[in-house]
């Protein structure tokens, strides 16, 4: 088990935290459980798992803050629970940078491959690189080493998480081509339901970091009625 994926669960009620974790252990995955945001904090800053599933209505410090601290120190990918409904809690985690999240009450099965989709992306088991294409994509100042997974932008490291990463990666590989959320989101989220909210949030969070200006955005431009298009 010492090599399987650790997993945090960070979920103050104990009858959703159990069942989440009998699920995950039954896949195979390494699991720690907390209930408070103080507890689960100094344990995940002395060691960072492979990924955390936060709840955001925590007693101590709450998941938010919980999400902050710990992304200082270390991009731990994290999938966020909220509240049914509560649009609020789904787009303040979605903007802080959250690689996805999953409203309650919820299918535990679920949860798991959404954990599982994360990870992968992570790791970078899904393929990234066409064949015959190459492993650097550039459109004006703007390159991304498919290798290294990194981008810059002037020559300077950008800080994507590993979905906005996995997005402009994909963007750029498709130049001048129009994509609906709902095919960004199967084609990079792996999935083929779900919010579509969640790529709106994550082209706007990429416009900040890719963008000279990202109220006028010369490369992630929408196409409107449709979704997005990035223009090389």
């Amino acid at each position: 088990m010492e090599d399987a994926p650790h997993v945090v669960v960070v979920e103050d009620d104990m009858a959703i935290s159990d069942v989440v974790v009998r699920y995950l252990e039954k896949d195979g995955f390494r699991v720690d459980a907390y209930g408070h945001g103080g507890d689960a904090l100094d344990a995940l800053l002395a060691d960072p798992p492979d990924l955390v599933i936060l709840d955001l209505m925590l007693p101590g410090i709450d998941g938010a803050e919980l999400f902050r601290r710990l992304r200082a120190l270390a991009p731990v990918p994290v999938v966020m629970l909220t509240a049914r409904g509560d649009e609020t809690d789904r787009v303040i985690g979605l903007e802080m940078g959250a690689d996805d999240y999953v409203t309650k009450p919820f299918s535990p099965r679920e949860l798991v491959a959404r954990v599982k989709a994360v990870l992968r992306r992570v790791q970078g088991s899904i393929e990234t690189i066409e064949a015959g294409a190459s492993p650097v994509l550039t459109a004006g100042d703007l390159e991304v080493d498919i290798t290294a997974r990194e981008a810059r932008r002037a020559g300077e490291v950008l800080p994507l998480t590993a979905r906005e990463f996995e997005l402009l990666a994909f963007m750029m590989r498709h130049p001048a081509t129009a994509f609906r959320r709902e095919e960004l989101l199967e084609k990079v989220w792996g999935y083929t339901f779900g919010d579509t909210s969640t790529v709106t949030v994550h082209i706007r969070r990429l416009r900040e970091k890719v963008e000279a200006d990202a109220s006028d955005p010369k490369h992630l431009a929408t196409v409107w009625g449709v979704g997005y298009r990035f223009e090389p």
